[in-house]
Parts: structure tokens; sequence; C-alpha cells
């Protein structure tokens, strides 16, 4: 049992996965608590999965490290929920391969769960613009803006960034409500979190520092996606598909298996 499981979803990020992944484990390695540090390539055709045994290979420092992979592509919600369910610390926390958060913002996330003052707290880059470095292209800064202000009005969170890659769970109480999300895609965050504040969790929107890195694979037929998934999410609820989920994390309920839906 660790403290902390850092999860990395990966899609063809043979070329900048490496860097990042030293970058991890040298700074989990300075840390006083335990952690693991799990990626799950999500069906890559590059050189993902090799780039990353090699530096587990030679650079693990002593943490304990797994590889999750499996074919084909299934997006990147599916490959969050494989990591988290198959994370053994008591925070689960997921980056996006390119660290747009760095890793030193780490404590802003782990360190009010282990307060115990929430179970879920999530990276904002809205809540301050200023800790921005680096903008996306204005298209899909506002479009992101726009994808916001309809989620707010599609499920009635309060929160004014749902998807900055940086989010990090109490598992004790999350497990139940990440076995029970369905969404694969651009709508897996909202998801979630959607979840959570159903399920009457303590939740967090923290501000982060950001920057847009190249190559990002986030576009207009993402935010398409992330359209599609609201919809599905509005009626799944409606239809009462997360009442189990809901329920089972009120109670604490941990699922019996780790398998995904």
């Amino acid at each position: 049992m660790h403290v902390l499981s850092f999860v990395i979803p990966a899609y063809n990020e043979a070329a900048r996965l490496g860097n990042t992944l030293k970058l991890v484990l040298a700074y989990l390695h300075a840390q006083p608590y335990s952690s693991e540090v799990i990626v799950v390539n999500d069906g890559s055709t590059d050189d993902t999965a090799l780039v990353v045994e090699s530096v587990f290979a030679s650079y693990s420092l002593g943490i304990p490290t797994r590889l999750l992979s499996y074919t084909p592509n299934r997006g990147k919600g599916y490959a969050v929920r494989q990591g988290l369910l198959a994370a053994t610390g008591t925070v689960a926390l997921f980056s996006d391969a390119d660290l747009s958060t760095p890793i030193t913002d780490l404590p802003l996330l782990l360190d009010p769960i282990l307060a115990g003052d929430f179970d879920v707290v999530f990276g904002s880059r809205a809540m301050d613009r200023s800790l921005i470095g680096v903008h996306q292209p204005w298209l899909r800064e506002q479009s992101g803006r726009f994808f916001n202000l309809i989620m707010q009005l599609a499920t009635g969170l309060p929160y004014s960034d749902t998807q900055c890659g940086f989010k990090a769970f109490r598992l004790e109480a999350c497990r139940p409500i990440v076995a029970g999300a369905t969404l694969d895609r651009f709508g897996f965050d909202v998801e979630l979190l959607y979840l959570a504040h159903r399920a009457g969790l303590r939740l967090r929107e923290q501000p982060v520092h950001w920057n847009d890195a190249t190559g990002s694979k986030v576009g207009i037929l993402n935010g398409l996606d992330g359209f599609r998934e609201l919809r599905q999410l509005r009626r799944r609820a409606q239809r009462g598909l997360y009442d189990e989920a809901l329920r089972n994390t009120r109670e604490g309920v941990t699922p019996s298996s780790r398998n995904l839906k």
C-alpha cells in the first residue's frame, strides 16, 4: 500500500514520455512518502511501450512501476479508469503525459486529501489565469470556455475548469464512482466530477500552473466528442444508470472487481 499512485495515460507518446517519466520518478524519489508510477498504454501504435519499459528498467530509482497495455485504442477516459482501478495508493493522481501542469504542483492536490479535508482535488486553469505560462491557441482556449459553459448548464456543476489533466482522488471514497463511470473520451473528466459531486464527496477546484505543450491531441473532434458525451451523461443520469455507483459511494462499498464496463 502506497501513499500515492501516479497514473499517466498514454497514446502514441514515445517522443516525450521518456523525459516525463524521468522527471516524475526523480521528484517522487525525493519525497518522504511511498509512491508508485503506473503508465497506461492506450493502444499506442508507436514505441510508447518500449520507451516506458526502457525508463522503468534503467531509471526507476527504487519506485515501484507498472505498465498496463491493451489494444486497440479505447480513449483517455478508459485509460484513466484502468489506471485508477489498478492503483494501490491512498491517493491516486492522474497527469497528462506532457506534464502541462508541472510535477512540482503535486502537493497542491495531494496535501489537502492527506489532511482529511477533501476526497477529490483537481487542477484548474480558469481560477487564476496568471498561472498559465504558455496559452493554448486562441480558438482552442475559447472552445474550452464554451464547453465549460455548456457543461455547467448540462450538469449543474459549479466548476470553472473540468478538463485540466491533473486530478487526485482518495481511492477509498472514489473507487465506486470510478468503477461506475463509462465515458471513454473527452467527457470522462466531467463524468467523474459529476458522480463525485452527486455522491456528496468533498471536492476542491485548485488553481495550478499550466503550459500548453506542442503535440497536443486535443482538437475540434475531441470537443465534439465532449458535447456528445455530455448528452450521454445526462441520459444515463436520467435513466438511473449511475444510481448503484452513487449508492455504493455513499455507503462506502468497495467494488469487488476492477474490471471496467
